[in-house]
């Protein structure tokens, strides 16, 4: 599958902001889609993850700010993000992964979408 991210810019502290990620192929009902980030300096951090029945998982950092869903009708999954802190700023990935396994860890992951800037200014 690949995957196309859109959706970032730039905000204020307390905006929000909505990310899609577009996946070609006919199989993205059955992948588990996840959302990474990576500031500078900093390793890629995992966001959110659906699995491929709707199961939502999320990172500490940013559960009950963002939501994670997905429309198998349009093979896209979105990242809705609000109450935005300038530690948010990173470029942010939408990851698929075929199968089972730790879905907080970027290595069960098959395919990666190039990245949209996200920054949120003070």
């Amino acid at each position: 599958v690949q995957l196309q991210a859109s959706g970032g810019g730039l905000v204020q502290a307390g905006g929000s902001l909505r990310l899609s990620c577009a996946a070609s192929g006919r199989t993205f009902s059955s992948y588990n889609m996840g959302w990474f980030r990576q500031a500078p300096g900093k390793e890629r951090d995992f966001v959110a993850d659906i699995s491929w029945y709707g199961a939502t998982y999320y990172a500490d950092s940013v559960k009950g700010r963002f939501t994670i869903s997905r429309d198998n009708a349009k093979n896209t999954v979105y990242l809705q993000m609000d109450s935005l802190k300038p530690e948010d700023t990173a470029v942010y990935y939408c990851a698929a992964c075929p199968g089972g396994g730790a879905y907080y860890t970027a290595g069960v992951y098959s395919s990666w979408g190039q990245g949209t800037q996200v920054t949120v200014s003070s």
